[in-house]
């Protein structure tokens, strides 16, 4: 878990040297290097989608986690817990909902912290997580300056989203795959595009709602490889 307990840290310093050390940043400059993150984002979504071998996968992982997601309403739920977290903490204006949503999927959806996690699970390797401490913790300090504290408590959901993978990936080391790390990484990146098309100022897409997409190839690949593995008589 020390990879975990690394990002969810470097979440929460950063993010409150953004609160109290950066704070009063000129909106211009603010626009500028949100539409700049927002570029970035997608290109990174965008270069690790394109790992995908399996388009057909990926489109139906996309419909299917769309239509469990909508079903769930994760975003409502996840709004809800942030208006909670703001009321019981005295806060106001809806910020601090909003940084800890958009943190909270923007950290949470990528590859890195699906294959990173797999990697601390499976082997112990860390750098991955090391490596995304770095680039949330740079996000954090942009979004918290502008967001607010709530950009800090996107570290919870973030340790437990992948100490889980880290847990589970230890558990069932036996039964993963490349094939299917890679595909789980590839709708992860998608949704990150997605999320670099929202900080543009396009048609709000309600990513949250696409979260369980990333588990889809992980079910299909495993219940596939059962049945090409099962002998016929």
């Amino acid at each position: 878990m020390l990879g975990v307990i690394v990002n969810a840290g470097a979440i929460i310093i950063c993010s409150l040297l953004g609160c109290f050390a950066v704070r009063g940043i000129p909106e211009r400059f603010e626009e500028t290097i949100k539409k700049a993150i927002g570029l970035s984002i997608v290109y990174v979504g965008i270069r690790g989608a394109l790992e995908n071998q399996h388009i057909l996968l990926l489109i139906m992982s996309m419909v299917g986690g769309a239509i469990i997601g909508e079903l769930i309403n994760i975003d409502r739920l996840m709004n809800r817990f942030g208006l909670w977290a703001e009321k019981k903490l005295g806060m106001s204006g809806g910020t601090f909902a909003k940084g800890f949503v958009a943190a909270s999927i923007l950290f949470c959806s990528g590859s890195m912290a699906i294959v990173g996690s797999m990697q601390s699970g499976l082997s112990g390797n860390h750098e991955t997580l090391f490596a995304k401490s770095i680039l949330d913790g740079a996000i954090s300090l942009v979004f918290a300056a502008s967001m607010g504290i709530g950009v800090a408590c996107s570290a919870i959901p973030v340790f437990l989203y992948q100490g889980t993978i880290v847990v589970v990936s230890w558990i069932l080391r036996d039964f993963l795959s490349p094939d299917t790390i890679r595909e789980m990484g590839a709708v992860g990146n998608l949704l990150v595009a997605a999320i670099g098309f929202n900080f543009l100022g396009t048609k709000e897409i309600r990513v949250a709602n696409l979260i369980p997409a990333i588990f889809i190839p992980w079910i299909y690949l495993t219940i596939t490889g059962i049945v090409l593995s099962t002998p016929y008589h």
